[in-house]
């Protein structure tokens, strides 16, 4: 895999052959999407992570090298990270945990971390007393700190972060708990409009079979709303909220191609190059 930033290689990646985890090669030419967020935004915004998610999809929106493609996507503060620390764990012991490490290269473990989604980040994470650390540890304990960036990439199985390294830093050297959004693809339009059209019919279907049992039993039946009305609430925030699988394409050139970017990225330093 490559995951490229207009044509600059950020991330060369290898599935070893047992199919339990990937090498991969980070370079340093990752840029954010996101400009320098200037502490008095966090102190307007407050901490709301809604209101940053509008600011972010702008961002997003208009950066030219930002993952964005055709089709719809969901940034979303819902992210499956923040409901896997166990209460008996802090969070800078469960974040620190969660960070992928190794640079240049490293291993993302799909055998130890089945299901955990780990968090890779794009470059070094900063120490804690890296002056932009520090300055986020002071907005970490008032609460106002903006949110980390991250995007899910369903071929790693993890979270790239887009922005937000020294943030996701600063909230692990205070061990509080990082607001987040996450970046993935979701249904597109025309099979939301289909899906929404079978879910509508499943329901309408479910209420005219309640219907024919309540000819046949009397008033005792149910009508079936207070039973196919949460089904269909499920179905539709199911349809908003799904993470499909991250698009790829070829590459042209094919493996060849591929190698020789991985050689001339790592000077011929990494064994799969």
């Amino acid at each position: 895999m490559l995951i490229s930033q207009a044509s600059r290689p950020v991330l060369l990646a290898v599935v070893d052959e047992p199919l339990q985890g990937v090498d991969f090669w980070r370079t340093d030419a990752h840029r954010p999407c996101v400009p320098p967020l200037r502490a008095d935004a966090g102190r307007a915004l407050a901490g709301n992570t809604e209101r940053w998610a509008h600011r972010f999809a702008r961002y997003l929106a208009d950066a030219p090298d930002s993952p964005l493609h055709e089709g719809r996507w969901l940034l979303t503060r819902e992210c499956a990270l923040l409901r896997g620390r166990h209460a008996t764990v802090s969070h800078a012991e469960y974040w620190d945990s969660m960070l992928v490490e190794g640079h240049p290269d490293g291993y993302v473990d799909w055998f130890l971390h089945s299901g955990s989604w780990e968090v890779l980040p794009l470059r070094p994470m900063p120490r804690a007393d890296d002056s932009r650390v520090k300055a986020y540890r002071k907005q970490a304990r008032d609460g106002t700190l903006p949110p980390v960036l991250l995007w899910w990439v369903s071929g790693l199985d993890c979270h790239l972060i887009l922005d937000g390294h020294a943030r996701l830093a600063a909230a692990i050297a205070e061990s509080v708990e990082p607001p987040l959004l996450e970046l993935h693809r979701t249904v597109p339009r025309d099979d939301l409009a289909a899906s929404t059209h079978e879910a509508v019919t499943f329901y309408e279907g479910e209420l005219a079979r309640f219907t024919r049992l309540r000819a046949v039993h009397g008033p005792t039946v149910p009508d079936g709303a207070a039973l196919a009305g949460p089904q269909l609430v499920r179905l539709f925030d199911d349809l908003s909220t799904v993470r499909l699988p991250t698009w790829a394409w070829p590459l042209p050139g094919g493996v060849s191609r591929w190698r020789r970017i991985a050689r001339e990225v790592t000077g011929g330093r990494w064994p799969h190059g």
